[in-house]
């Protein structure tokens, strides 16, 4: 009889050989486990295999996070920093955290159009036309890219308006181009109304393009209309004050640069506007307070820029305080030593100051170009500490009214230092050349080319003939 037991191990009884074979298997398995795992840890101390546990080296930023920063960068008023020479550790703006931010994410169009108006902005602090047109064809190339990638978004059509009109403002375009900027602005600014009518911006950058356009009442009209829409746009505010600046209403542009400010008070181009404004009241001592606001907000955010420190001499220089115009003029050299212009607007204050010979190696620099060697303002500025070595300047080309008036100071002090034994006439005379070639219908800058023609025309008829003592004639006040 069987037993509980043997009924539960009826049928063909097991054998243990194979767990035998399967134990020795299992042995050789964890030996060899064991054997790959020695190697992958002499590889990862001799460095030839990297731990997947290790952090990267750079570790990856979302792009939303260059973003915020960028916009960081932009509320403290630090659109554009050029870097400083290596091996310092670069310093980061507005501008180039959103191409770092642009980098991570090609395809957001919403950055490519705020890239774009910062780097449209911040060309209003060049001082250089070539510079400026540079930085504003970076703008129109990244709104291009935003458009495409988003071609139905109102702000970002409304920025492109914006942008398109500000290139159309470049001295070096010419004025088929011009016109054509300006169409396609309106067009772009009336496709932003369309496809949002509530848009702010696209109103304000309307009544910017009508301004260009010279449609003032219009301009004032939709500007108004912006501020009222969008109270707290800072874009909106400056706008309304450029229309108001233009036809004569300093007081009424002043408040609104002021809105503007209050809103983003770190934008320095702000607070030049409102010291300039200042300065077409001749309220001088106001003009330097805003101009030394917006040179003391760069020295915070450790911005060097030229521009608030040239506002200041041509403020000084106008009050007839020579000496501390030459003095801010050269601090602004220092930090942009390579800029004609900034030597242009040294040599009028030296002009003014009736400097006629410190005028003549400056206003060489920014008219037809120096070696450092001939650099006598930047090997100045080497002696004082002030700059590091003395460098080479180019010439500015004869683009506009600005450069033309620093050309024919330029051969007036050619002309007047000219004596017998020392002649400048012959460089004199192409420089006038230019001018009166390029500017036929300027009475006032013609007047001075025919008043150093004449001190040529005399030193010229008689070996002992000595120019007129009288002071050299300054041409109007040079504009920025």
């Amino acid at each position: 009889m069987r037993t509980e037991t043997d009924q539960q191990l009826v049928g063909r009884l097991p054998t243990f050989r194979p767990a035998k074979r399967l134990n020795a298997m299992r042995l050789m398995l964890w030996v060899a486990l064991i054997l790959v795992g020695i190697w992958v840890l002499l590889g990862i101390q001799r460095g030839e295999i990297i731990s997947p546990y290790l952090p990267t080296p750079t570790p990856t930023r979302l792009a939303v996070s260059y973003i915020e920063e960028a916009e960081a960068y932009f509320q403290a008023g630090k659109l554009d920093d050029p870097d400083p020479p290596a091996p310092t550790p670069p310093r980061y703006d507005a501008i180039d955290t959103y191409q770092r931010a642009l980098q991570v994410d090609p395809n957001n169009a919403q950055a490519w159009a705020n890239l774009a108006r910062i780097q449209t902005y911040s060309s209003s602090l060049l001082s250089n036309d070539k510079e400026r047109q540079e930085r504003l064809e970076q703008a129109l190339e990244s709104i291009n890219k935003a458009v495409e990638l988003a071609p139905d978004n109102s702000t970002i059509r409304a920025i492109r308006a914006f942008v398109l009109d500000w290139n159309a403002s470049s001295s070096l375009i010419t004025d088929e181009q011009r016109q054509s900027f300006l169409t396609e602005a309106q067009n772009e600014a009336l496709r932003a109304y369309q496809l949002d009518h509530e848009n702010a911006l696209g109103l304000a950058f309307y009544a910017e393009v009508l301004l260009d356009q010279q449609n003032w009442t219009q301009a004032e009209q939709y500007a108004a209309q912006a501020v009222a829409l969008a109270p707290d746009s800072m874009d909106a505010h400056r706008v309304y004050a450029t229309v108001l600046e233009s036809i004569g209403q300093y007081n009424s542009a002043i408040k609104e640069y002021l809105k503007a400010a209050e809103i983003n008070p770190n934008l320095t181009f702000l607070y030049v506007y409102i010291g300039r404004n200042y300065l077409s009241l001749k309220l001088y001592e106001r003009a330097l307070e805003y101009f030394a606001r917006a040179a003391n907000i760069n020295a915070q955010i450790g911005v060097k820029n030229s521009v608030p420190y040239i506002e200041i001499a041509k403020t000084y220089s106008q009050q007839g305080e020579f000496f501390i115009a030459a003095v801010n003029a050269e601090k602004g050299l220092s930090f942009d030593p390579t800029n004609a212009n900034t030597y242009g607007q040294l040599g009028i204050i030296y002009i003014r100051a009736r400097n006629y010979e410190g005028a003549m190696p400056v206003l060489q620099c920014a008219v037809i170009g120096c070696t450092a060697e001939e650099n006598e303002a930047a090997q100045n500025l080497v002696d004082d500490g002030l700059l590091d070595a003395s460098v080479a300047v180019e010439g500015l080309p004869l683009s506009n009214l600005t450069v033309a008036y620093y050309y024919v100071e330029y051969g007036t002090v050619l002309a007047f230092l000219s004596r017998a034994n020392q002649n400048y006439c012959p460089q004199a005379r192409p420089i006038l050349n230019q001018v009166r070639a390029a500017y036929p219908q300027d009475t006032i800058l013609m007047g001075i080319v025919a008043d150093s023609e004449g001190i040529c025309d005399r030193l010229e008829g008689s070996a002992n003939a000595l120019p007129s003592p009288t002071p050299i004639p300054l041409a109007t006040e040079i504009s920025p």
